[in-house]
């Protein structure tokens, strides 16, 4: 990989030159304004808020965030030739509450020979009072192999820190695009607002449980309400994400609503991972919810409405789910919560059915806000998808705090209405299925139901997805028990034998050009070929082995592809309904 960057006397490292030209007079639109980043920290390298441009990723941010709407300009984002003949120059600016805190600008391109690795890599110190630094493309040395633009990042000198970030590409005479003008703050407690949460209500549901939890709280007695989702639900776009996500905002409003003065009888678990559905969340449940026993929660919201196209069964892991919790002895509460994307899109028609089979409380940000994302602020928007969204999928703090209105709202209505006498009735025929609803995980700390012949993947991977997990801004490992095969192993297979009627089975996605692909057999058949280079990002990727309707005896063997024997590859766990 190449770093272009200067380095002066005193070891101080300064960017290109300041343009010749007024680039103030260009033409120009930003991909992040006045965006709120924070530092998270890496495994490897300094604690970062990395922005990623590959796929559609960049042109979905010109489009939603700078307002380019010419099909031919945002087509010239896709490769490095074409960036470099739109764009002139790129100006940053970085605002921190902090004097002495360090920022760097990184800007990362894709290359041909190596992806992640013979691309140029561009690493400039930034102000951090606001001023913008300007990088002018035609002086810098760009690798010869550039494919791409990959991604920028923002590197701090310690975790945690907060900032505000805008950038914008400046670009070359012959292209213009339209002056976005400022948004007035989004009134918040207006009636307009009170209107749009409103329309989020899809469904009151039997609030049979949910009362009696609102009562245990009102009484003083201990309530957990607990959050299970995707990376929404993990607070991504939320800065910080651990007090910003809608989760732990929503929380403190039950609290304010019910709990007692101070509020310490309110607890609150959050358990949402990122780029994962409910196929993943079925077998972390118990885990990651219930703490293997040690918590039982009053109240479980369910997020999935965004993350479960990834689900191969449509929708019978997330019945199963549901069924899980539902199933529970203290009959806990379960709210489903449909989060959206910016192209108004969720999986609210597929999953709303399951809600109204179990007479489930249902919220729907979807239903509250892409209503008036269409109308302009004369015709009554009161938020724009800009001041919703941090990208094309996560929202804004304003975002997380209208989710987290959503669910207050559904509170609210709930204790004002008269108690259901009856519960809600589980015994029934499923919508979509409940194959999973018994589903357990098995990895290296919990395998005695199974035997297992570790072979070559006998190493422990600490280089796992993190998540931040309840109120902690640190992340959490997920799935820390589990096997890998390493470089250095040696070429005997992994062997599982197992008696149950479903399998999943949960292997590591990674960027690193150091894994490879692995052969899954089941009872000595090619079932697939699992390639950690999938989503090109470290976390958990669920595929499900075989589906039976009665328990069987199964021999699975994972073995390293033949031409990536000497590569890694990571067996995180498996999901198994005996």
């Amino acid at each position: 990989m190449e770093d272009h960057k200067r380095t002066l006397a005193g070891g101080r490292t300064e960017g290109p030159k300041a343009p010749k030209d007024p680039v103030e007079q260009r033409s120009g639109f930003f991909v992040l304004f006045e965006t709120a980043i924070e530092a998270t920290a890496r495994p490897e390298g300094r604690p970062s808020q990395e922005i990623y441009l590959e796929g559609s990723y960049l042109t979905d941010k010109a489009r939603f965030t700078g307002g380019v709407t010419d099909e031919q300009m945002l087509a010239l984002l896709s490769s490095w030739t074409g960036f470099r003949q739109l764009v002139h120059s790129i100006g940053i600016s970085v605002k921190t509450d902090r004097e002495q805190a360090e920022v760097s600008f990184l800007l990362q391109n894709w290359g041909k020979t190596s992806k992640y690795e013979s691309g140029t890599r561009l690493l400039i110190p930034c102000p951090v009072d606001g001023t913008e630094l300007i990088l002018r493309l035609e002086d810098i040395a760009w690798s010869a192999d550039d494919a791409a633009p990959g991604k920028f990042a923002f590197e701090f000198s310690r975790a945690g820190e907060l900032a505000t970030a805008s950038i914008i590409f400046y670009l070359h005479e012959g292209y213009t695009v339209p002056e976005l003008s400022a948004e007035p703050p989004v009134a918040f407690g207006s009636n307009e607002y009170r209107d749009m949460i409103g329309k989020s209500l899809v469904h009151s549901g039997n609030n049979k449980r949910l009362k009696a939890a609102m009562e245990k709280a009102v009484k003083g007695e201990d309530v957990t309400i607990a959050y299970i989702g995707g990376s929404i639900t993990q607070g991504a776009g939320a800065k910080p994400i651990h007090t910003g996500c809608y989760a732990y905002q929503s929380y403190v409003r039950f609290k304010e609503l019910f709990g007692q003065i101070g509020g310490e009888n309110i607890h609150y678990v959050k358990a949402g991972v990122g780029g994962t559905p409910s196929e993943l969340g079925v077998i972390r449940y118990d885990r990651d919810i219930l703490r293997d026993g040690a918590v039982t929660p009053d109240i479980v919201v369910v997020e999935f409405a965004v993350n479960d196209e990834g689900d191969e069964t449509k929708g019978n892991c997330y019945e199963s789910l549901i069924l899980k919790i539902l199933a529970a002895g203290n009959r806990p509460a379960v709210i489903l919560l449909f989060s959206v994307f910016v192209n108004d899109w969720n999986l609210q028609e597929r999953l709303s059915p399951v809600g109204l089979h179990y007479n489930l409380p249902m919220v729907s940000v979807k239903d509250a806000v892409t209503g008036q994302f269409r109308l302009s602020k004369a015709e009554g928007n009161v938020i724009s998808k800009r001041q919703f969204f941090y990208d094309i999928y996560h929202p804004t703090n304003e975002g997380h705090r209208v989710m987290a209105d959503c669910l207050a709202f559904l509170f609210s209505e709930t204790y004002k209405s008269l108690v259901d006498r009856e519960d809600i009735i589980l015994d029934k025929p499923p919508v979509l299925g409940k194959d999973f609803a018994n589903t357990r995980l098995l990895d290296r700390k919990t395998h005695a139901s199974a035997v297992i012949e570790a072979g070559g993947f006998t190493e422990t991977d600490t280089e796992l997805q993190m998540v931040e997990m309840d109120l902690n801004p640190f992340g959490t490992p997920e799935f820390p028990y589990n096997w890998m095969h390493t470089a250095a192993s040696g070429q005997d297979s992994f062997k599982l034998t197992i008696t149950s009627k479903n399998l999943i089975l949960v292997y590591k996605d990674s960027g690193s050009p150091e894994f490879g692909k692995a052969e899954i057999y089941v009872d000595g058949r090619l079932r697939l070929t699992a390639d950690p280079h999938e989503n090109n990002w470290t976390h958990c990727n669920p595929v499900i082995l075989y589906q039976h309707e009665h328990t069987q005896e199964h021999v699975i063997e994972i073995r390293m592809a033949r031409e990536d024997q000497d590569k890694c590859f990571t067996i995180l766990g498996f999901g198994y309904n005996g």
